[in-house]
Order: structure tokens, then sequence, then C-alpha cells
């Protein structure tokens, strides 16, 4: 399968799909110096969400997929220097609405658990 969605992401900042299937797949995230929250390395959650995100909409993969709403919960830190993965999977699906499951691991450690709502759109976002 192909990614058909977020075709200009950045990946040093969200990750590089390494999994996809339908209605699922995994990205994974090398964290940097750049990502750190402070100076004992810890990464800013913010690039663990967008990995989780990414990792979502990967899963929904349509050119018109946004983010609507997202429960979730870091569970463990994440340190410079280390590999985390998201893997993610759609749940339910309802109209243009799409349930999606994510853990994001550090080897078999959960960092963050969540589940995020999407909208698949008939048209970009941006064309209102």
């Amino acid at each position: 399968m192909t990614p058909n969605t977020h075709p200009l992401i950045d990946p040093a900042l969200v990750g590089v799909p390494d999994a996809l299937a339908p209605g699922a797949a995994a990205a994974s995230l090398m964290t940097t110096a750049a990502m750190a929250a402070d100076a004992r390395g810890l990464v800013h959650g913010g690039f663990i969400f967008g990995l989780a995100d990414y990792a979502a909409m990967l899963a929904v993969n349509d050119p018109n997929v946004v983010l609507g709403a997202a429960d979730t919960r870091f569970v463990a830190p994440v340190r410079v220097g280390q590999r985390v993965v998201a893997e993610a999977r759609v749940t339910a699906e309802k109209g243009r609405k799409r349930t999606v499951e994510v853990t994001a691991r550090v080897g078999e450690e959960a960092v963050l658990t969540g589940t995020f709502t999407c909208f698949v759109l008939d048209r970009h976002v941006l064309d209102r």
C-alpha cells in the first residue's frame, strides 16, 4: 500500500511510515537533541503526539483526513536518542468519522496511548 495522506509532512518531525495496511499503520520516529525539553534529554511530548497523530492519519489513509479530537495519555517518558514506534488501528467507522486507537512504544514499553477521532472530508479542509 502507498500513503495517500500528508505527502509533504517532514519525517524528521513526525516520523516515517513503517507499515501500511487497510485500516492499520505503523510509523517510527528517531528522537533528536532538537526535540529535548530540558538539559537531561527529556523529549517534548508534542513530538510523540505528532508521531501518534501521523500514524492515525496513515491508518485512515485518505487525502482529506483531518483530526477532530484526541484523548491521549503519556504513560512513560521518552529520551533523546530513543526510537519511538506508533501503531494505529481503525476500530470504528461511521459515515465520515473514524475512531483510531494508537499506542506508541519505545521497545516494548508503551509511552503514549490514545484514541484519535478522525474525519474524512469530501474535499481539502482549506477548500471552504
